[in-house]
């Protein structure tokens, strides 16, 4: 966090004025977890399963400088000084909006049923080629985690790329309004959250929430070949719209295309000679670094500009990530995350990679699914072909209706279901695996595969 003193955060989050003696302390970092707490920290106590203002003793000890306070002033610590607010969390919010007019960088607000996280590394390479670029860390994407963001960016920093992520409508209009971006990027409607969402309508509209707090002469970025978007854009002046996707109705859109095991090279309607060689598998990645493109021509960098910076992109962990499994075999790591739609993907790419020994797929539940779940995972059927895929491990009560419905299609020595404890479906995997098979992990980060994962892991 740049660096506020006490009496300028009580000024910006609307609190009473701080004793004289305590207005001038500095405050350099931000933190609603006591054990990241160190010497000259705010301590934001917030209040869910467990009351943050009960933890102010360890907060202190560890370092705590100043404390935002909603409970009755008369509970407060008396030996740092305490910011009285009505709402801790919407302190925090405010304190955010604060530094980021005072910071001042350019916005660039991503979301997506799917390959934000991606988009958001992607991004950040592209517009590193001209600009000090921050981004959100980790999963820190949601009411607590943006507002944490923009606090800890560095006072250099002149673009700030949030991610935004939702589970219910109106989410991604609070992180909206309080980023104001610059830029939205909204990378694809999917599946993910149609148990609260009811539809892939009520998910677009819901994704659409980004350009809430889009500033007036901001530019939305969309893949435009979805119709639910593009529907959704009435609001917005056609200056506005970008898009990108596969086909030429798309500003931005790839011309050929190669995907190998541990490379993309792609090349585009706006540079066709200039080859783009992304370090990911995945013919479903170039979209993102589209997208990514995209951004960098609104801000003015060139895609020969950014093509090299792309190359060289570091992926967050857990995502299409390879890696020496035992045996001497690889295994292609996806199980951060996982929608029908992103499924399909995974699996259509791995199954036409040119590979002389077997593929092994282990699939694990897609989650808030809702109502729809039995027949989404059963569409997955389509993107499996026993002429592509040797073997099929399947894992989860919600699986079950997908084994089912590949029974008919796979022998049954290929094909193996499992629920409950993890362990009897690794200790399969490790008896069948050979060192050259491709492997292939691909689920809902609740579904916890990861730990399958490890216990593959060479």
């Amino acid at each position: 966090m740049i660096s506020l003193t006490v009496k300028e955060v009580a000024s910006a989050v609307g609190a009473q004025e701080i004793t004289d003696t305590w207005q001038k302390i500095k405050l350099d970092t931000v933190s609603f977890d006591t054990r990241k707490l160190v010497a000259g920290s705010l301590f934001v106590p917030l209040t869910g399963e467990k009351d943050g203002h009960d933890f102010i003793a360890q907060a202190i000890k560890n370092g705590a400088a100043a404390s935002f306070w909603s409970r009755p002033i008369e509970e407060a610590p008396t030996d740092i000084p305490v910011i009285q607010v009505e709402d801790t969390l919407k302190a925090l919010q405010d304190l955010a909006k604060y530094v980021l007019k005072k910071v001042n960088p350019k916005v660039v607000g991503i979301t997506g049923s799917n390959g934000k996280t991606t988009t958001k590394d992607m991004t950040e390479a592209v517009l590193g080629t001209k600009y000090r670029v921050y981004k959100t860390q980790g999963n820190f994407n949601n009411h607590i985690g943006l507002p944490i963001t923009i606090l800890e960016m560095p006072k250099e920093t002149e673009v700030l790329i949030l991610e935004m992520g939702m589970n219910h409508a109106g989410e991604i209009k609070v992180l909206s309004d309080l980023a104001e971006p610059d830029i939205a990027i909204i990378t694809m409607i999917g599946e993910s959250h149609i148990e609260y969402l009811g539809s892939r309508a009520g998910i677009a509209t819901a994704k659409m929430e980004i350009i809430s707090g889009l500033k007036p002469e901001g530019v939305l970025i969309i893949p435009g070949e979805e119709p639910l978007l593009l529907e959704r854009t009435d609001s917005l002046e056609k200056k506005q719209i970008k898009t990108f996707g596969t086909k030429t109705i798309n500003d931005l859109y790839p011309l050929t295309l190669d995907s190998q095991m541990k490379e993309t090279i792609f090349t585009t309607n706006l540079e066709p000679e200039l080859m783009v060689t992304l370090p990911v598998l995945g013919t479903y990645n170039v979209t993102n670094a589209l997208a990514a493109l995209a951004a960098g021509l609104v801000l003015g960098i060139s895609l020969k500009e950014a093509a090299p910076r792309l190359a060289g992109f570091q992926l967050t962990k857990n995502r299409t990530e390879w890696m020496a499994a035992i045996n001497g075999s690889m295994l292609l790591n996806d199980s951060y995350n996982a929608n029908p739609t992103a499924m399909k993907a995974v699996l259509t790419n791995f199954s036409e990679l040119a590979h002389k020994g077997r593929k092994i797929v282990v699939l694990g539940d897609m989650l808030e699914l809702g109502e729809h779940s039995q027949a989404l995972h059963i569409s997955i059927k389509e993107t499996l072909s026993a002429d592509k895929i040797d073997q099929v491990f399947l894992y989860g009560p919600e699986m079950e209706a997908l084994h089912s419905a590949l029974i008919k299609e796979f022998p049954k020595e290929r094909l193996h279901y499992f629920t409950g404890e993890k362990e009897p479906m690794i200790q399969q995997l490790k008896q069948i695996i050979r060192p050259t098979d491709f492997i292939l992990v691909k689920s809902s980060l609740g579904t916890d595969l990861l730990s399958v994962v490890r216990a593959l892991q060479a």
